[in-house]
């Protein structure tokens, strides 16, 4: 069977299962989970994939809301990355639902062709993505090895192609000083409040000197607990967000100076420690995303847009190992954008239901000319990803 027919065959399969993909992505936006806690959205989608004749292994890489589901025995690997999880009071309004039923889609699309293509196709249930770096835990787990190429798509209120992301470090801040009052004998306290004071302050200084798209930010979580007692301890939580790895690590070596510069202005003690893996840059695969970009206009999706970097992703992380894409759909027209209210409006709307099948049937197809263009006698007509970065 031709390629091309057998892709209109895989789209055919994707429509064929609309109701159970719609109903999936539904009734994992009513019932919203956040971080680690995705045991309902994992195990709908687990089980839909093994109605379907995958290989279910869960929990997968040491996370309990993570999964794997694999079908087909082709040379070439691909993985359809699956995200789940909801933001604490804004339930879906990343729209973390129509990633999970896209990938999903384009697995039941892919089932009965996976063998035929050349292809192995791999689902990977990737838990919290919005906190906790789950991709980054399932790759140090070994859940990527083997992948020749792995995909998902991210609703939004534009469509790009090639969607590049911030590196994004996380930051927490404690500091221990010394109780005294505040007027009997404020000389041998240690203020951990005014340590913290000091170290803003030195960040607000820094912020001049750094490049446009670098960013620093946070909140002060303790800071003393009554005005009649000197406080002795202090903390704050950081984000730290730059356009490549490489830059996040120059950026978090000044930063720590400054938290540093607030324990030595006020002889405190201070402890800095990393809450989270960092989230590293997406770097688009250029092969894979000239597949996309021709498959998407086929289904009729709006012209991608050139952009900037925006938003953090844990698939930045996936995409320094293997050769991978993450489009984002548009669904708002511009109208909200995610973690605001309207987007969780969104994420269930027609639109939204149109990127759960326009997703699917474009994922689908690039896996497809993906194991195409790589077979060849036998062997390989490139090395997939290498060089494209």
């Amino acid at each position: 069977m031709p390629l091309t027919t057998t892709k209109q065959a895989v789209r055919e399969r994707v429509h064929a299962h609309r109701a159970d993909l719609l109903a999936l992505s539904h009734r994992i936006h009513a019932h919203p989970e956040t971080a680690f806690a995705e045991h309902r959205a994992a195990a709908w989608c687990a089980e839909l994939l093994a109605a379907h004749g995958y290989v279910v292994t869960a929990p997968a890489g040491g996370l309990d809301t993570a999964f794997t589901a694999t079908l087909g025995s082709g040379p070439t690997t691909v993985a359809l990355v699956c995200e789940y999880d909801a933001l604490p009071g804004l339930g879906h309004a990343c729209g973390h639902n129509l990633i999970a039923a896209a990938g999903v889609g384009a697995a039941l699309g892919l089932a009965p062709y996976a063998d035929r293509l050349g292809l192995t196709v791999r689902v990977i249930g990737a838990p919290a993505e919005e906190r906790g770096a789950g991709k980054v835990l399932l790759l140090d787990a070994g859940v990527f090895d083997g992948v020749d190429a792995a995909m998902m798509v991210h609703p939004c209120p534009v469509e790009v192609a090639d969607f590049r992301s911030f590196a994004l470090g996380t930051l927490s801040v404690r500091y221990k000083g010394r109780a005294a009052h505040p007027s009997l004998n404020p000389h041998e306290g240690r203020n951990a409040a005014d340590a913290l004071t000091v170290a803003q302050v030195a960040l607000g200084l820094l912020r001049q000197h750094l490049p446009p798209q670098w960013r620093v930010h946070g909140i002060t979580t303790a800071a003393g607990t009554a005005p009649n007692l000197v406080p002795d301890r202090a903390s704050a939580e950081y984000e730290l967000r730059a356009t490549a790895a490489e830059d996040l690590a120059k950026l978090r070596e000044r930063v720590e100076a400054c938290f540093r510069a607030g324990a030595l202005a006020t002889g405190c003690e201070v402890a800095l420690t990393r809450p989270e893996p960092d989230y590293l840059d997406m770097r688009g695969d250029a092969g894979l995303l000239a597949l996309w970009r021709a498959n998407a206009a086929a289904l009729g999706r709006p012209d991608p847009v050139e952009s900037g970097p925006f938003a953090c992703t844990d698939m930045g992380n996936v995409s320094h190992a293997v050769p991978a894409i993450h489009p984002v759909l548009d669904i708002t027209g511009g109208a909200c954008a995610p973690h605001e209210p309207a987007f969780a409006q969104a994420a269930v709307s027609p639109e939204g239901d149109r990127a759960v099948l326009d997703g699917g049937v474009a994922m689908a197809w690039t896996a497809a000319d993906f194991a195409a263009g790589r077979s060849v006698a036998g062997g390989l007509t490139r090395e997939p990803g290498r060089g494209d970065r």
